[in-house]
């Protein structure tokens, strides 16, 4: 006890703190501020956010933090509860399930087949689409019963692609594009139908749970449900 009297401050603060553990934190959507998507972050030195600044960051074990200005510390131990990848997903289908119910929808064409792999773009519906960077698209049809035609076009509609599909076939590879950007957007069209769908291609320093956190939050859905089924494929077949 005479020994802890002794001890300044600062001596006591150095013996008996709890050191952080520094972990790789990615940005995934970034308001305001100096930060930008795809950054790197050192969880174990504190960032500072102005009044009205937000920013998104995924963790090593794919939870999401939120962090929100005005702010200064260190963005793991100061953060709110991070978001589990899994708990995100399921509750994010249980209301799009509910959405569909309320309106008297009939079964979805994306719920006739559920996307098999986690890197094919549905081309089918509207949304986001999360792409690996250096990969061409594979295009994807939930309802492979009959043939069909459609087209894609930039969104400036500078050029336009048509396919086919036979009837029994359900992904076309794509030719080799124009070389994508960090979000790249396209208008399809489908006999007398036209929606859009926003490419959006994933860091390369992401993998797992940390990369579904990241689909989630760009709005990948089905395709994080599909990396989330691969990974427990993959779990099970390790052991």
């Amino acid at each position: 006890m005479k020994l802890l009297r002794r001890m300044t401050p600062a001596l006591a603060l150095a013996l008996f703190s709890v050191p952080v553990v520094a972990a790789p934190l990615i940005v995934i959507d970034a308001h305001g501020g100096s930060f930008k998507a795809g950054q790197k972050i050192d969880s174990a030195k504190p960032i500072t956010l102005k009044d009205g600044e937000r920013v998104t960051l995924i963790a090593p074990d794919g939870k999401t933090i939120t962090l929100r200005g005005k702010f200064s510390g260190l963005p793991m131990t100061s953060a709110p509860a991070a978001t589990d990848p899994k708990q995100a997903l399921a509750a994010l289908m249980a209301n799009r399930n509910a959405r569909t119910s309320r309106v008297g929808a009939v079964r979805g064409a994306s719920e006739l087949a559920p996307l098999p792999q986690p890197w094919l773009i549905d081309v089918s519906t509207p949304g986001e689409r999360c792409l690996r960077p250096g990969q061409q698209p594979i295009w994807w049809r939930p309802d492979a019963a009959t043939s069909q035609k459609f087209s894609l076009l930039p969104s400036d509609l500078s050029w336009r692609s048509d396919f086919e599909w036979v009837a029994g076939q359900h992904a076309i590879p794509a030719p080799p594009l124009a070389k994508f950007d960090g979000q790249t957007s396209f208008v399809i069209r489908m006999g007398q139908q036209e929606h859009g769908i926003t490419v959006n291609l994933v860091p390369t320093d992401l993998d797992g749970s940390a990369l579904a956190s990241w689909m989630i939050e760009k709005g990948c859905i089905e395709q994080a449900d599909a990396l989330l089924r691969q990974i427990d494929r993959d779990q099970a077949a390790a052991k």
